[in-house]
């Protein structure tokens, strides 16, 4: 499964890229079919990168990678984790 995430990140990132942002592939997470990233650059900073995430990214990725149930961005948590430390 991960190297089918891998390839679908592979085709969703010139998109990112073109507007100055990226993503990066932290886990997979075969049994629960989660998969864990991080928007980094433009992506990581954009009030958007919810919509992005969840109606674009997650919604490709449980279309062409079965077994995906779910993609997180990890930054959300850190920048969390950030803000009350």
């Amino acid at each position: 499964m991960r190297a089918q995430v891998e390839a679908c990140i592979e085709v969703i990132r010139p998109a990112l890229q073109a507007d100055h942002g990226d993503i990066e592939l932290v886990g997979v997470d075969e049994a629960t079919g989660v998969v864990t990233v991080r928007l980094v650059g433009a992506c990581g900073t954009c009030p958007v990168s919810t919509q992005t995430l969840k109606g674009g990214i997650e919604r490709i990725m449980r279309d062409r990678v079965d077994g995906v149930t779910e993609v997180i961005n990890i930054a959300d948590a850190e920048n969390a984790i950030d803000a009350v430390v």
